[in-house]
Parts: C-alpha cells; structure tokens; sequence
C-alpha cells in the first residue's frame, strides 16, 4: 500500500478542526485508511542516518497514513481532505468542469509517426490561473512522484511532464528523434547536452538511473517541443529546464506520454481534479486538443463521469446488514459516489466520478457501502456450513522456525515471488539457461520476469535497500520459490562454503557469498548465507 505524509498541522486546518492522535487514527480506520506512524522529519533523517545529521531538520509533525494501492484520487493531501470532508459530510462532492476553449485558441498536441515504436501516446491540459503556495507546490510535485511509482509503473507505462505555459508557445509537437539530434538543458542543469549525454549524465543519478533503460536502448528518443522548437521534456527522463515550473507559476501545461492509454488518461484526470481546486474557477479545467498521426483529434482531460445500477438487496446480501435503498444510497454519497434510490426502490443509481478509476465493478461499489456502514458495525454471524480446519504441517514447521530465528535476532523480511532474470543469473554468477527459471509470458515490467529459483537475490536487495542501517544487518526469510529442476550453481566463495546433508539428500548451502555477487548487488561489506530447504524435514 503506498504512504502519504502529510504535515499534522496543515491536514487539520484543511479539514477545519483539530483531532487527537487517536480521533484521527479512529477516523482513518473508518474511512478504510490506516494511520501507520506519526512522525517527523527529524524523527526520519535520526532513524535513517543518526542524530548528528538530524540536526537543525524539522520537528514538524507528519502523519503517514496507508493508502489503497487503487485509490489514486487519496495520495496527496487534496484528495485526502477531500475525501473525509465528504465522508464526514461537511462538504458535497464538487463537480468537476472541463472547458473547451474556442475554436483556435486552445492548446495542441501533435502526435508524429515516430513515436508509435517508443512510447506511441500522448494526452493533455492546462491548469488555467492556478495559485501556488509553498505547501500547494510541494503537494503538487508529491503526487506526481507517488503517481509515477504507482499507476505509472515507474514510468514505464505513463510519465508525466508539468510545464509553465507562459514559457512556452502552442502547438506541440510530441515526436521521436535519434539521441545525436536532440539537445536542451535538462531541469536544473546550466548547460545544454544532446540525449545522448543526457542518459552517460545520469546513469550514476540515484533517482532517475532508475528510468534510463526504458529507453536507452531504442534507436529514437521520444521528445516533445513548443512552435519554436524549444524542448519541454524528453519522456520518461527529464524534463527540460526552460519550462520548469515554480510557485509563482500561473497556468500549467501537463502532458501524460507513455505506452498504455488508459493508465495515461486516469493519471490527467487524477492530476487535474486533484489541484484545479486552486484554479481562478474551481474544479475547472482547461482541455487540450491531441492530434495523432493519422490526423484523428481527440479532446483532454475526458473527465467522464458515468452511471451504475446496483440493487439494494445485493449490497445487504454481501455485507450481511438489512438497510433501506435510501440508507444504502446515503452511504454510497459519503464515499464520494454519488447515489439515488430509483424506480420502486428496486435500484440504486450511482454516479462514478473521473476520480474513481477504481470503481469498475458492482463489487467495488458493495465494498465502498462496506466502509461508510463500519466493518465494526456488521453483525456477526456463524456461518450456515460446518467445517473443522487443520493447520498443514509445513506452515507449522514454517511458523515454529520464524519464531526461532526472531528469537536468535535475525529480521524476516518478506520479498517479491518474481524477479528479474538478472537476479537470478547474472548477478549471481551463473548463465539464465542453467537456472531452468519459470519465465512469465507477458512481464509487465523487467523487475517481475521469472519466478525465483533461490530467496537470496530479495534478501540482498534488501540490504542493499537498507545498506545506511547500523551492521550486522540480520535477515532472514521464509518462503516458496520455483524450480522446475534443481540446478548446482553457487553463488558463494570456493573453499568458503558447504553444501548441506539430511537424510541422505542435499537440502542445501551456507558460507561466504562470491564478492562479485556482493559487488553486483551494490553492497561493500562481507556477507554470508544459509540457504536450506525444509520439505525433506516433514
């Protein structure tokens, strides 16, 4: 679930009244949120990198409270106010405008031929006399990153460029160029430099080395420039430095590029509705026309809002309560879904906003009526069938382990199922064909392409993760992986490991990992690993 840090004191003077602590942590839980540490950034920087550092940092109060990984429309503050101000019903859910301008005064976002092999969709607007402050900016900036983590996939699906439009001049030319023929001055640089050294620029950069494969290895390089061919941004990487916004910015021209058009459309519409709040009109948006390459347009943000009819009876049927449709309706209204009771009572209209892109069946909408009624309000009941349940004797032995080695200090950690092929070859000395690895058909990303063969590679990203915490990092975890043969590759130190017996059978290894797996996995410091399986136990 992603985390949303919000400043104590400017949460509270944006829903207009204090809580306590523990009124807010109850408000949370009933709104499906979970209020999961209260802290500060002293408090983080002292935890992180020890009291010296945190030094002259501020002891302003921060909550950070879980977020539903699908309720993009709660991850910044703007969302989040207004989302409790309407469940708490003390505001009504704005309705949100999209407004054409006249023919040829609008903005342009023309899509070339050129961009289909690298990222072939663009969409578009404009925050029209927005007023930043501070807080507003920085929020601003925040969901775009917490976006580009989430929905974005780390960009490889969408990646969004923010861009002041009294800077720049319309129409805009979305196109793809060869490295050696772009150039600009990328966001906070005092130079110019071509794509090409652009990518050797910040291939050591420790946030955005992180996107560079997503393009370096295509023969063209997506760009988009304004009418007199000044560079907004090259997508997925930087933005250009001529267009940076800033909080004095009044009008914003945002673009979404990228390689699925559904995601890029709900990541406009969350970035839009969430701050045109600020805007001279509120909750008004201005749309941008995007013309593509075989010369079809199509009108930014879409905005839309549509209809969905759920019968009162399956909503008490699935939650196990017995309220009236109106009562059902007003629930549904507090979750920012918009509901009337119509006909004789039989159905329930409701009106999904372009907010909720999280709403796609009649089940998300029994869950929402789920929340605003309160889990600790449904009555329990035994259920109708009768069974006796008997814990497997593996998940004993598993349980009865973690216990053990929690006892003898050790941290368990909980990785990721799959992995890249490089995690399991690669980087630990071995060719992929040897590993026999499950692959995935369809990767949606180069971080999940098979399923792992050993637990090691999580366990040192991990640390590498975590390489800034006090030594001896102690971790251990207990978990399934795949196989489809067991394969003798090694990833520890000739004469410096051993290779495990029980029961006539080898059940694994332990010793020194290899320092070129340790060196692959951006650790410095010596580590050894104990790698067994369990099954031949039971």
């Amino acid at each position: 679930m992603p985390t949303v840090s919000v400043k104590r004191d400017l949460l509270f003077q944006a829903l207009g009244r204090t809580y306590t602590d523990e009124e807010f942590n109850e408000l949370c839980f009933e709104f499906g949120l979970e209020l999961d540490e209260i802290t500060s950034e002293k408090d983080i920087i002292s935890k992180e990198k020890g009291e010296e550092k945190a030094k002259g940092a501020s002891d302003t109060v921060l909550y950070k409270i879980d977020v539903p990984a699908n309720r993009y429309d709660l991850l910044c503050l703007e969302g989040l106010v207004r989302g409790l101000q309407v469940f708490k019903e003390r505001i009504n859910l704005p309705r949100y405008e999209k407004i054409i301008p006249a023919q040829g005064e609008g903005q342009r976002l023309i899509i070339t031929e050129e961009t289909v092999q690298v990222r072939p969709h663009a969409v578009a607007a404009v925050l029209r006399n927005i007023n930043f402050t501070k807080e507003r900016y920085d929020s601003f900036i925040d969901l775009q990153e917490k976006l580009h983590q989430n929905i974005c996939r780390r960009r490889a699906l969408v990646a969004i460029g923010t861009h002041d439009l009294d800077t720049i001049s319309g129409p805009f030319t979305f196109t793809a160029k060869a490295p050696s023929e772009i150039k600009f001055k990328p966001l906070n640089q005092s130079q110019e430099y071509t794509a090409s050294q652009i990518m050797d620029l910040y291939r050591t950069d420790s946030h955005l080395r992180h996107y560079l494969h997503l393009i370096e290895n295509k023969p063209l390089y997506p760009v988009i420039y304004d009418s007199n061919g000044v560079v907004l941004s090259m997508p997925p990487i930087i933005n250009g430095d001529h267009t940076k916004i800033s909080v004095n910015t009044r009008n914003v021209f945002i673009e979404c590029t990228g390689t699925d058009i559904t995601k890029a459309k709900i990541v406009l519409d969350i970035i839009v509705t969430m701050f045109s709040e600020y805007c001279e009109k509120p909750f008004s948006v201005e749309a941008a026309e995007v013309v593509y390459p075989n010369g079809k347009t199509h009108i930014y943000p879409e905005l839309a809002y549509r209809k969905e009819k759920v019968k009162p009876e399956l909503i008490n049927k699935k939650i196990g309560i017995s309220e009236t449709p109106s009562s059902l309706a007003k629930l549904l209204t507090r979750m920012c879904l918009k509901s009337h009771v119509i006909g004789n009572g039989n159905n329930i209209e409701i009106e999904i906003p372009p907010t909720r892109a999280d709403v796609i069946h009649a089940c998300d909408i029994v869950e929402d009526a789920a929340i605003a009624y309160g889990y600790n309000n449904i009555q329990m009941t035994i259920p109708k069938t009768y069974t006796i349940a008997n814990q497997l004797p593996l998940n004993k032995l598993t349980e009865l382990l973690r216990l053990d080695l929690a006892a003898a200090g050790f941290t368990e950690a909980l990785t990721f199922a799959l992995c890249s092929q490089e995690d399991i070859a690669d980087k630990l000395g071995m060719d992929i064909s040897a590993t026999k690895a499950v692959r995935i058909a369809n990767p949606k990303t180069a971080e999940f392409q098979v399923a792992r063969t050993t637990l090691l590679p999580g366990l040192l990203k991990t640390i590498a993760a975590n390489r800034k915490m006090p030594l001896p990092l102690k971790l251990f975890e207990i978990s399934d992986i795949v196989v489809k043969d067991p394969n003798t590759g090694s990833a520890f130190f000739p004469g410096r490991c051993a290779e495990i017996f029980a029961k006539g059978q080898s059940i694994g290894k332990l010793g020194v990992l290899h320092p070129d797996v340790i060196t692959k996995f951006e650790l410095t410091m010596p580590c050894s690993a104990l790698e067994i399986n369990i099954e031949p136990f039971m």
